[in-house]
């Protein structure tokens, strides 16, 4: 299954994420959506999935959960908005990620792309930073990747350009 991963869009969707994940299986976004129409317009486009962020408001909420795991091709998947990275995890993050013990844990909100393992969870962490204009990144990014026999690869870093003005998205 080939993934499309964003998150803090922040009320803006880029219409270059519909060209770079016009191959992938599914979308899946890790919070703060900002408007309830990002949401609609990706799930007009693909199967999404999707957690609300802090910056989302109540009718994102009504329809968003604030943590999502489920199985994905044989790999356990665990996404929350809010959740650090290795050695540095959010607290209440942490209490799920014990829990739930994913393969993969996706979170957003730093606005820093990361792909790291962790070793003493025995995970994979991502966050596919911001692909929004508002937040103090300088360049909107997101991931691509595939899950296949609950393996992860391909992972690919997007980059859409800096954060305030539209140039072309580069891989």
């Amino acid at each position: 299954m080939r993934i499309g991963l964003l998150s803090d869009t922040h009320g803006f969707l880029d219409e270059a994420v519909f060209t770079y994940f016009s191959q992938c299986d599914e979308v899946w976004h890790a919070g703060d959506f900002g408007s309830v129409e990002i949401l609609d317009r990706l799930k007009a486009f693909k199967p999404t999935r999707g957690v609300y962020g802090n910056v989302d408001g109540a009718e994102l909420r009504a329809e968003l959960p604030q943590d999502l795991a489920w199985d994905c091709e044989g790999a356990e998947i665990y996404m929350t908005h809010i959740g650090g990275y290795p050695g540095n995890y959010d607290m209440r993050a942490r209490k799920q990620l014990l829990r739930v013990q994913p393969d993969l844990f996706i979170c957003g909100h730093s606005h820093i792309l990361q792909v790291m393992r962790d070793p003493a969870l025995r995970m994979l962490h991502m966050n596919p930073g911001a692909c929004g204009h508002h937040g103090w990144h300088a360049v909107r990014t997101m991931l691509r990747f595939t899950v296949e026999a609950s393996k992860i690869s391909g992972v690919e870093a997007i980059e859409l350009g800096p954060r305030g003005r539209k140039v072309p998205a580069r891989t």
